[in-house]
């Protein structure tokens, strides 16, 4: 009895570091950018079958939850991911789940040439040039990232990030331990002061 009750104290503080973490990585390195316009970056992820896998899917809804609900005519959703196949891009078969699926109907950019997150940075620089707020989609720990990439690349564009919906509570919630600690693995490279809570 003892034993079990262990293992789910175990259990329940591995599922509350796991929701933290990735509270904490959602809220690092945005700020409070105000405007008019934004764009909602939307990171791929490895996709070699013929239409959006789950990761993917769930990359998609995630960012089209994060348009403004005033600003739909006024954001533009960039799918960003090459091919890692022989079918059709990242970014083509998320934009092709917003509208068949999802029904989105506000406007839409593909960047459909990059390897890695780095290159997706580099690749929609010049779609976020003249808008007043950036969002970037993805798993927090990954998202965290690319802003910090884009901060290295562009610190003048990282001052418009603001705080995508990519993070809920409750949500993965079984998985975000596991995720947290991929999230620890990926992140080894951005410093503690790219990793510091911003609002």
């Amino acid at each position: 009895m003892r034993r079990r009750t262990g293992l789910a104290a175990v259990g329940a503080a591995a599922l509350v570091w796991g929701e933290w973490l990735n509270w904490h990585w959602s809220r690092a390195l945005v700020g409070s950018a105000m405007g008019a316009s934004e764009a909602v970056v939307v990171l791929g992820y490895r996709n070699p079958q013929p239409t959006a896998n789950f990761v993917n899917r769930w990359r998609v809804r995630a960012g089209i939850r994060s348009v403004s609900a005033d600003g739909v005519r006024g954001t533009r959703v960039i799918f960003s991911g090459g091919p890692t196949g022989n079918g059709p891009t990242e970014a083509r078969l998320m934009a092709d789940y917003a509208r068949s699926v999802l029904a989105f109907d506000g406007t839409v950019l593909l960047e459909d040439e990059s390897a890695t997150t780095w290159e997706n940075i580099t690749n929609v620089i010049p779609l976020l040039e003249d808008v007043d707020r950036i969002k970037i989609v993805s798993q927090p720990a990954h998202a965290l990232k690319a802003r910090a990439y884009l901060r290295r690349q562009r610190p003048d564009l990282a001052a418009r990030v603001v705080r995508a919906d990519e993070y809920r509570p409750g949500e993965w919630v079984v998985g975000k331990p596991l995720l947290a600690l991929y999230g620890l693995w990926t992140l080894r490279g951005i410093g503690a002061e790219e990793r510091k809570v911003s609002l």
